[in-house]
């Protein structure tokens, strides 16, 4: 409606003009006076609307300057070139370039000069790279107090600067969309994860086409642009290979993309697209070594940068370089967790006590000699509370994870190695930002299946010892601790882990309200431009409060560039950030940011001005059953706290009661802050968890695949682990068949229907403690009906005290195999998955793609199928009843 009105109003001025004689000129002077009247008429007017500082008036100036060269050109008044003369920053893409040639009717009247393509970079634009990596806490890196070696973001502190008031959303999705845009995240509409997305406009889970990304700007001024790793920003139920691909990395200004859609996937398998088609990894890299992604994601990036260098070498580029790591599952080489053994046998009460020490005489604290740790949260276990036998696995689990963050930074280190050896160091500026919230709890009390406790399954650290003993068990590691960290497992380390990796700050990633959850190391070092110059190696940390969305405005800020107010004709939103270059060469400078909010499922603050009020939320990450009391949360009933960040760092000393009068003005500021970010519901991301109906999935009751259907997500996928189905296969066997026939999930969880030496096998994999497995005779060679049958019920025990909303432990599935209408034998599944077993893993037709679900035929993977499959049809067995499950855990993300 804005821009309606705008160009009505453009169009009447004009005419308005027109009509007075003003513009009389146009179809009668010759073609130079036309020329020259035409830049005193454009540029006059242009000064009067620039003085005016109104956005508005300047796009109905230039509509009307635009508009008459338009009418002039139509009448061959006026020579193409005044269109690159009038060109607009503010409006993109630029104008195209007119021809130099002269083209006549014959060639020997016609000249032909090859037109310049203008540059609208600064000289020496820097190339500017962007690390971020996933689930990393303040205090874990050696360079900040903690004990995981990491020397490439210590090498690149030792070469610039670093931040210890940076902070981010505590939540994956909404941090990635405000760094890429210089937005908030609810005016990026990433309130929540993409796979909880909802329909209010902060929620819905798509960047919008009026927050033009970073990459899609710098695009259009001549960047070569570039994403490796973790995407995490196209909705879930868009991930597929029918697109819409304009909301995929390539579709936000990347030139090329190599990584993976969803929030987490294997580092030995991962589900991994280059562009917009779906690859396979391979089982070794280059050099013979096994595949890991991060190693393949630093590889990816070096042949980039090689390419970038032999073909377009004058032109700047962007790279934003997001691997999986240290996300779960925590998934590296045991050789390499190895080199940590005996640093964490005291536990993460010691671990933080430790950090925190250290934190204090690095000086990385302000106000160190004052600052207090905090206490470790409430029904989060001491060390001294973990049973004796089960202390080897909560120490391997962090292990595991040091050596999995460890190995990523080298990575990031062979990137800025390949900068130096091509003599372009020294002109990229460097963002490495060490995480994308705090250290994660999603392991709760430790894993071996990370999406156990993220799909409420009740277990014990005791079960899972046994299922890993029984399973992967040898005579050299009867516990089958060995099979920790490899494709195997999805494990995640103990929560308090995490607790103690976010020294000095209480709580954890997902949680908003206080820093252990949204404050995250920030290091720049390089070249910032000619307007900025080198950035200056200076130990002291940078204390002023910045975020996330800071780091756009600050690459516009050094390069000189305009946000656009329109963007291929969409009017844009302003940005939210403010540039942070004014602390590159002062590290006492004051801070220039004033305002900030924060939420997330309903955890949320406010910072204004050195003061921050805050409320912790309805959640508990820790903690599987937090989520049970949803409904009867009401955002206005939280307690708040407030504190003064000028002489308390860590958010030790609330002020709630000693300065009443200030906390009411901060929690209606937030308010404030919250509807005009698009916020409101306060905890909308919370919803699916109290509607599951509303939850977003496939909306077929129906489908009818063949082996072309591969690598369709989990989230896309008929839910044939949690819902009543009955899925039927037209074969036709040759005898003896083997492979699979299709498959849901992977390792660390799904099911799969496969045959081994002409017999049919069905395998539920319950998240790793559970195997139900169901099997037929052989089956004789020629055409066949084969039929599995998925009844969820209430087990015959159930008592459930509310039968409309039964607990998990009360639902079984009954699972029959029938072929061409006999039934071949039937099983119980006595805990089913309600959810999700996998955050990336597919569904696929013919063989199993990524990680494989059963034991059975793990050497032999992707297993494919030897006979011939004509269709697979799922039909959904009461489409009206499709939600009789209880939702995931809203900490899925």
């Amino acid at each position: 409606m804005k821009r309606f009105f705008k160009r009505r109003v453009a169009i009447a001025t004009f005419l308005l003009l027109s009509r007075s004689g003003l513009l009389s000129w146009l179809p009668t002077a010759p073609a130079l006076a036309r020329y020259r009247m035409q830049l005193e008429f454009i540029n006059p007017f242009d000064e009067v609307l620039s003085m005016s500082g109104n956005g508005f008036l300047n796009r109905i100036g230039r509509s009307l300057a635009m508009f008459a060269i338009a009418l002039s050109l139509l009448w061959g008044a006026i020579a193409p070139p005044v269109l690159a003369l009038t060109a607009d920053d503010t409006i993109l893409p630029f104008p195209p370039v007119p021809s130099a040639s002269t083209a006549n009717e014959t060639l020997q009247e016609s000249t032909m000069i090859r037109r310049e393509e203008p540059n609208y970079l600064p000289p020496d634009a820097p190339n500017i790279l962007i690390i971020l990596l996933d689930d990393v806490g303040f205090g874990q890196a050696e360079a900040f107090g903690g004990e995981i070696h990491a020397p490439t973001i210590q090498r690149l502190w030792n070469e610039g600067i670093a931040y210890n008031t940076f902070h981010t959303t505590a939540l994956c999705s909404p941090t990635r969309a405000s760094l890429l845009t210089g937005r908030d995240q609810h005016n990026v509409y990433s309130g929540t994860t993409t796979q909880r997305a909802l329909d209010w406009d902060g929620y819905l889970g798509s960047i919008p086409k009026t927050t033009a990304t970073l990459p899609e700007v710098l695009r259009e001024y001549g960047y070569k642009t570039a994403a490796f790793g973790k995407w995490h920003n196209t909705l879930a139920n868009e991930t597929t290979s029918m697109g819409p691909f304009d909301r995929w990395p390539t579709g936000h200004g990347f030139d090329y993309f190599y990584g993976f859609n969803a929030g987490e996937t294997s580092q030995y398998e991962p589900r991994l697209f280059e562009n917009t088609t779906a690859i396979e990894p391979p089982h070794e890299l280059p050099n013979g070594e096994p595949y890991h992604l991060s190693e393949d994601l630093a590889n990816q990036t070096i042949t980039w940068l090689r390419q970038r260098k032999a073909y377009t070498p004058d032109k700047p580029f962007f790279i934003y370089w997001a691997p999986g790591a240290a996300h779960g599952p925590h998934h590296i080489f045991g050789d390499l967790a190895d080199k940590y053994k005996g640093k964490f046998d005291d536990g993460w009460d010691e671990l933080r006590h430790r950090t925190f020490e250290r934190q204090k005489e690095l000086d990385w604290l302000p106000l160190a000699d004052d600052a207090v740790d905090t206490r470790r949260p409430r029904k989060m276990k001491a060390w001294s509370e973990i049973p004796e036998d089960e202390r080897a696995f909560q120490i391997r689990l962090m292990e595991l994870y040091a050596a999995f963050v460890e190995d990523v930074d080298t990575q990031a280190g062979k990137i800025v190695d390949e900068l130096e050896a091509e003599d372009i160091l020294d002109d990229t500026l460097i963002f490495y930002v060490w995480g994308d919230n705090g250290a994660s709890a999603d392991g709760r009390d430790g894993s071996i299946s990370e999406l156990l406790a993220q799909n409420q399954i009740p277990n014990t650290v005791e079960e899972q010892l046994e299922a890993l003993s029984e399973q992967f068990g040898t005579e050299d590691d009867p516990s089958g601790l060995s099979a920790l960290g490899t494709a195997k497992t999805d494990n995640m380390y103990n929560a308090a882990w995490a607790w103690a990796g976010d020294a000095p700050f209480r709580y954890t990633k997902m949680i908003a309200s206080h820093f252990g959850g949204t404050r995250n190391p920030l290091v720049i070092s390089g070249y910032a431009g000619k307007k900025y110059g080198k950035i200056t190696p200076d130990s002291t940390p940078r204390a002023q409060f910045h975020h996330v969305n800071d780091i756009a405005p600050t690459i516009y800020d050094i390069l000189d560039i305009t946000p656009p107010e329109e963007f291929y004709g969409v009017i844009q939103e302003p940005l939210d950030g403010v540039s942070m270059a004014y602390t590159f060469n002062d590290a006492d400078a004051p801070g220039q940011k004033k305002i900030q909010y924060f939420e997330n499922n309903g955890s949320r603050g406010i910072y204004f001005d050195g003061w921050y009020a805050c409320t912790f939320g309805p959640l508990i990450p820790w903690e599987t059953t937090s989520s049970t009391d949803l409904e009867d949360w009401d955002s206005r009933d939280d307690k708040w706290e407030l504190y003064d960040l000028t002489t308390d760092f860590t958010q030790q000393n609330d002020l709630a009661k000693e300065e009443p009068e200030i906390l009411a003005m901060m929690k209606t500021l937030f308010l404030q802050e919250a509807k005009e970010n698009k916020v409101f519901p306060i905890g909308g991301g919370l919803w699916t968890s109290i509607h599951p109906e509303d939850r977003l999935e496939n909306p077929y009751a129906s489908w009818t695949f063949d082996t072309s259907t591969t690598r369709m997500p989990e989230f896309t996928a008929p839910g044939l682990g949690r819902e009543s189905n009955t899925v039927t296969i037209d074969v036709d066997l040759e005898g003896d068949d083997s492979g699979v026939l299709y498959a849901l999930g992977g390792s660390s969880g799904g099911l799969t229907l496969f045959m081994k030496d002409g017999k049919l096998k069905y395998e539920y994999n319950m998240m790793l403690l559970d195997r139900y497995t169901a099997e037929s005779d052989a089956i004789a060679p020629g055409p066949h009906e084969i039929q599995v049958q998925t009844t969820i019920r209430l087990s015959d025990s159930a008592e459930p005290e509310d039968p409309e909303s039964p607990g998990l432990e009360d639902i079984v599935a009954d699972v029959a195999i029938l072929v061409d209408g006999d039934e071949e034998d039937r099983i119980t599944v006595d805990r089913i998955v309600p959810s999700a077993f996998t955050a990336s893993e597919t569904f696929d037709v013919g063989t199993d793609l990524g990680s494989p679900v059963s034991l059975d035929y793990a050497d032999n993977a992707p297993f494919p199928f030897t006979g011939t499959i004509n269709t697979v049809k799922v039909e959904l067995a009461n489409p009206e009843a499709r939600h009789f499950l209880p939702l995931l855990s809203p900490f899925f993300d």
